[in-house]
This record gives C-alpha cells, sequence and structure tokens, in this order.
C-alpha cells in the first residue's frame, strides 16, 4: 500500500513562508492526481491546491491562489507546497494526499476522490 509522509511545517510568524514536502513511497502514484489538504480545529478539512498528473494542470483555493504554489518532482518521488504571505488563518494540520488513476481532472475540494492520505504536519502562523 502506498505511503505518504508529509514534512517541513513548523511555526512561523505572518508574512513568513514554509515549504512542506510530502514523500511518496511508490513512483506510479506521482503520475496521479495529488493534492494538499488541510484542516484547522473545528473546522472541515478544506482542499489547498491540486496537481495534476504530469504536472500541467494546477488548481487553488481562493484562500490561498496568488500565495501558495504546489509542484512534484517525480525524480524524488516528492510532492512539495510553497507557502508565501502566510497568514494566521493559514494555521492547521496540512494533509498530502493522491487519487487513484481513473480520477481526472484533479479535483481540489472533493477529498472524497482522494484515497491515499498522509498523516499530516502541524503549520501554525502567529500575527
Amino acid at each position: 500500500r502506498v505511503q505518504l509522509v508529509e514534512s517541513g511545517g513548523g511555526s512561523e510568524q505572518a508574512g513568513g513562508s514554509l515549504r512542506l514536502s510530502c514523500e511518496v513511497s511508490e513512483y506510479t502514484y506521482m503520475g496521479y492526481c495529488m493534492a494538499w489538504f488541510r484542516q484547522a480545529p473545528g473546522k472541515e478539512r478544506e482542499g489547498v491546491a491540486s496537481i495534476d498528473s504530469d504536472g500541467s494542470t494546477t488548481n487553488y483555493a481562493d484562500s490561498v491562489k496568488g500565495r501558495f504554489t504546489i509542484s512534484k518532482d517525480s525524480a524524488k518521488n516528492t510532492l512539495y507546497l510553497l507557502m508565501n504571505s502566510l497568514k494566521p488563518e493559514d494555521t492547521a494540520m496540512y494533509y498530502c494526499a493522491a487519487a487513484p488513476w481513473w480520477v481526472a481532472p484533479c479535483p481540489v475540494q472533493h477529498s472524497s476522490e482522494y484515497l491515499y492520505w498522509g498523516h499530516g504536519t502541524q503549520v501554525t502562523i502567529s500575527s
């Protein structure tokens, strides 16, 4: 079974930057839809960004558009999320997720399409 392991979370001040990484155990899944989701305490999980099989198409939640960038390096089996201009409302547990091969296009809001999940990395932004 594929494993996804996130890293790169931490504490940062508002206006700062963080880069999250998600290492994928099986190369095959780098060729499918992948995404980042987040969940703040007391709130529902929300989609942040998604990327398609060859990395040519990305989608973002309105709340992070222009500030976050999703990318992947298939040679390293790694998905990234570069987060700039961070805000306190970005505080959440961030999860990477992979979809099975038949999912396309790659949704950013429908978490049920993603069957494989990491355990998350905490991001805390202070004002």
